[in-house]
Formats: structure tokens, sequence, C-alpha cells
């Protein structure tokens, strides 16, 4: 399993465009300074509020403008990269924020969250990956 951990200045603004994703909550893992948003069995998402994110480090948060990590993400189709772009923009995100690449055997965009965080919903066909 994965857990990936994001500071986030909203968490109940975070959680709910996390959701409008695609994303689940596991309620056992979240309280007032932290969500567990779930992506599927193996991956998962902690939202920490600023407090919280600074019980695990001193070091500072980043501003939204940075680009400490891109996310990339599997999705099962090439319309559900296209719903998740679509989902950020309707939700306070940013969609495209670099240009959609199509290579046939792959598809993906990227979009930030809304606090910069950037993630690459992607649809790859395995079978159809050049050599």
């Amino acid at each position: 399993m994965i857990f990936i951990n994001l500071p986030v200045k909203d968490l109940q603004a975070s959680m709910t465009f996390y959701k409008s994703l695609g994303f689940g909550n596991n309620p056992q893992f979240t309280d007032d300074t932290a969500a567990c948003m779930v992506w599927s069995d193996t991956i998962n998402v902690m939202l920490l509020t600023h407090d919280k994110w600074r019980t695990f480090t001193d070091r500072p948060i980043p501003p939204s403008t940075s680009s400490e990590v891109m996310l990339a993400i599997a999705c099962g189709s090439r319309s559900q990269v296209d719903e998740m772009n679509d989902a950020a923009a309707a939700n306070g995100g940013t969609a495209d924020i670099r240009p959609t690449q199509d290579m046939g055997f792959m598809y993906n965009r990227s979009l930030a969250d809304l606090d910069g965080h950037i993630w690459e919903p992607l649809w790859m066909d395995a079978a159809a990956t050049p050599a």
C-alpha cells in the first residue's frame, strides 16, 4: 500500500475536491486534522491540515505555485482521464496545466488540486506499448 501525504489549507474543501475526482473517504483515518482519501485498495491520499503536517516535519510547506512532485495515477479509460480533469476544473482545481499527451497507447492530462499539488491521470494500453 501507499499513503501519499499532502498538506492542505482547507481540509473540507480538499475532501470535496478529491471526492469529485472519484476518491472515496475512509472515515477510520479521518478527523478534524486529516482525511484519508481512497483511490484503490492500495493507493490512499492523506490530506493533512498545515498544523497536522507540521507534526511530521519542520520543513516549510511549499507555495501552491511550486512543483515538489507530480503524482501519476492510472485510470481505467481515456474518458476517465477526461472526467478527472473536467471535475478538477469544475471544483476549484486547475485542469490541463500542461498540454494533453496522446501517444495512442498512452493518454494523459495534468491537473492541479486546490493547493497546487500536481496530478497526472493517465490511461495506458500496455499491450500496445512500443518495444
